[in-house]
């Protein structure tokens, strides 16, 4: 309602791709535009994979890097799978200092915080605690496919192929029906 107020009174209407006007203007409307459009699935995405004090972090570095990197930005891509890239690739930056140079795999996880030990050991009943449970790169091709990415968009921001995807969205759906199945079979 706000971005329609704004354009009722500047008599233009917002740009469809904001990341692409600031780019070519640097107007910081854009830009105040892009976050407002997307900062929540931002945060979401990455406060899936972290604890919520990283994921604000992550969240600020992105926005920072857009500035500095809008340069970089091709309107063959959309802006939400950009700046989620760049949020990724900002997330696995920090793990690796955290953790002094780790390979980030199938199994490596950060610490959420949002699952317990105790959490983990009784039975899942729900389908996010389930999804908490899956190895790393699993949980964010599922993730991303929640935030209503292709599995195009998916393979560019995990900068993976697409085929890769479809096997780690396939093994994540596997792992969730067997933690959820057995758990409705008590």
């Amino acid at each position: 309602m706000l971005i329609a107020l704004k354009s009722w009174f500047t008599d233009q209407a917002p740009p469809d791709d904001a990341l692409l006007a600031y780019k070519q203007s640097g107007n910081n409307r854009y830009l105040e535009l892009l976050i407002e459009q997307y900062s929540q699935d931002l945060y979401h995405f990455l406060r899936s994979h972290s604890n919520d004090a990283l994921a604000h972090d992550i969240c600020q570095k992105t926005w920072l890097t857009t500035m500095e990197k809008k340069h970089l930005y091709e309107a063959s891509h959309s802006p939400k799978a950009w700046l989620f890239k760049i949020a990724r690739n900002a997330l696995f930056d920090e793990i690796r200092r955290q953790r002094q140079g780790c390979a980030l795999d199938e199994h490596t996880l950060v610490d959420t915080q949002a699952v317990s030990t105790q959490a983990v050991s009784e039975p899942t009943t729900n389908l996010s605690a389930a999804i908490e449970q899956l190895p790393f790169l699993q949980k964010e091709a599922l993730s991303l496919q929640l935030e209503d990415f292709s599995l195009k968009e998916i393979a560019q921001i995990t900068q993976s192929n697409t085929e890769t995807i479809k096997t780690r969205l396939r093994y994540a759906r596997q792992q969730l029906k067997q933690v959820l199945g057995e758990n409705h079979e008590r």
